[in-house]
Parts: C-alpha cells; sequence; structure tokens
C-alpha cells in the first residue's frame, strides 16, 4: 500500500455506510465511496455538521447539497503545491489527494536525476501530476481531451507559482497525441498516464482498459528516450489488480530498458479509526 500520509490541508476524518468524510482545508464535505462497504459505526455530529454532502441518484448521477455556504472554489496545498478545489456536478473535487504518493515520488526521481527531464503527462485531468513535476524541475507536457481540466491545470500551475515553467497544455485525444509524437520523432524521459476504464472519442472510438491498455503502453514505450528515467500508470478500474501493471511493464519496460518495477494499491489514511482507505492501483517502473 503506498498511502499518502503528509496532507496538512486535507483529511479523511471518518468512513462508514459507503460514504467517507472529509476535511479540504477548512471544508467538510460528505461523498460517496465504493469501497467502503463497512457499516458506518456511529453517525456523531461532525458527519450532520458538513458544508456539502453528494447524494448518489438510483438513477444516476447524484447532487450536491449544500448546508454551509462556502465559495464557488478555494485552495489547498501540498508543501508548496497549491491546487483550487471546487465540488463538481459529478461528486468529485478536481483533485484526487491519494495521488501525493505518486507526486512525492516523481518529484524525488525528477529532483535526483542530475539532468534535465521532459514528462509526458497522458489523461492529465486538473495536473496533479504537472504541477509536481514542473516543481521538480521537468519541463512538461499535460494533454487531456478536456478542455474545462486543461484550462483548471493552467490555473493551479499559476497557483502554485510556476507560470515561467516549460509546460505545453494540449486539449487533444490522447492516444492521436501519441501517435503524431511518434511520427514527429519528438520523445520524453518520463511518461505518466491515468487511464479511464471506458471511453469514447469524438469519432464513436471506444476505449476499455482490459483490451487497450496493452497496445497504448507499448505505443507509449516508443516515444521514450534512450535513457528514459520512469513509467507511471495509475488506474481506478475495478478489478484490475496490482500485478496486472506490473506484467505490462515488466514486458514492456524491463524487457527492453532493465530497470525495477514496483506495484501495489494507493491509498489514504483514515484519522479516526487508523484504518487506510484504499483508493486505486499503481504501477511504476524507474531506471
Amino acid at each position: 500500500m503506498y498511502a499518502a500520509q503528509d496532507w496538512k490541508d486535507y483529511e479523511v476524518i471518518d468512513t462508514g455506510g459507503g460514504e467517507k468524510l472529509e476535511r479540504w482545508g477548512d471544508i467538510i464535505l460528505r461523498r460517496p465511496d465504493p469501497q467502503i462497504i463497512w457499516p458506518l459505526k456511529k453517525e456523531t455530529g461532525a458527519w450532520r455538521d458538513v458544508h456539502g454532502h453528494y447524494h448518489r441518484s438510483s438513477s444516476g448521477g447524484g447532487n450536491w447539497d449544500m448546508k454551509k455556504p462556502i465559495p464557488d472554489r478555494w485552495t489547498i496545498s501540498y508543501d508548496q503545491l497549491k491546487f483550487y478545489i471546487k465540488p463538481t456536478s459529478f461528486k468529485h473535487t478536481g483533485l484526487f489527494p491519494e495521488q501525493a504518493a505518486n507526486w512525492r515520488w516523481m518529484m524525488d526521481k525528477i529532483q535526483n536525476a542530475g539532468r534535465p527531464i521532459s514528462v509526458l503527462n497522458l489523461f492529465a485531468y486538473t495536473g496533479g501530476a504537472t504541477v509536481a513535476s514542473a516543481y521538480a524541475g521537468a519541463s512538461v507536457v499535460h494533454v487531456d481531451a478536456a478542455k474545462g481540466m486543461v484550462q483548471w491545470a493552467k490555473e493551479n500551475v499559476q497557483l502554485s507559482g510556476l507560470a515561467d515553467r516549460p509546460v505545453r497544455f494540449i486539449t487533444d485525444d490522447v492516444f492521436k497525441f501519441v501517435q503524431r509524437e511518434q511520427r514527429r520523432g519528438n520523445r520524453y524521459d518520463a511518461i505518466i498516464m491515468d487511464p479511464p476504464s471506458y471511453g469514447r472519442g469524438p469519432n464513436g472510438e471506444t476505449w476499455k482498459l482490459e483490451q487497450n491498455l496493452y497496445p497504448f503502453l507499448e505505443s507509449c514505450t516508443e516515444i521514450l528516450s534512450d535513457n528514459p528515467l520512469f513509467m507511471l500508470i495509475n488506474s481506478y478500474t475495478t478489478g484490475i489488480s496490482p500485478t496486472v501493471l506490473s506484467n505490462m511493464l515488466n514486458m514492456t519496460m524491463t524487457d527492453k530498458y532493465g530497470g525495477k518495477i514496483s506495484a501495489g494499491e494507493i491509498g489514504l489514511p483514515i484519522t479516526k479509526s487508523g484504518m487506510t482507505l484504499p483508493c486505486g492501483i499503481l504501477g511504476r517502473w524507474e531506471s
């Protein structure tokens, strides 16, 4: 388990009954989580005294029940990294705090590389890994198909005081971008990816992680430099084992570059119980 242990502005206060009680800076939110299949032992006042509670709908989706006024968006910090937080209509807040375990690892790798590092961040969302990589001194290409998420990422980079860093923001289909980079001959020292379980492209193309991740990973190895630093795969797809990511990295990266592979769950500490909330899986290859 790779747990993001060192947050100060974020906390999983308690869990149970399919929900988690979280602190985002000074804002307390209550949100559903499919991993929490244990009961809530006692719904204390803290569970009821929240700023917002997201309720799932039986027909799909859901809605926020805002019980106290909150800003349109607010800022939280992870060390020197800063992020805008905003409750969205699909439950999320624009940040996955468990990813701090990956941010810390990639920052250490970049800062200790002893050479300039170029990073490609794919399915890059609001740019947590982009901010971390830029802060560590890398040049970054940030790619996501959602224009709104790319704009949010730009604002996070600016918020962290990194507007002068070499970061390119690209709104594009990730798969087509990688293919074009192959043809252009562009190369990267590190690639980060957080592919969805399922997706549909603008021309009806379908993506299913179980079918498409391996060939996509293979195509990404074609745009690595001759001396790559790392490859990171993160996944929230239910039913996929960390060993699957380890095996794929073995077949695509170790055979070609040697290096070391690690894989496991990623999670967050739960303050009240002392347990860890599992949030997804990761696979890492490093030189």
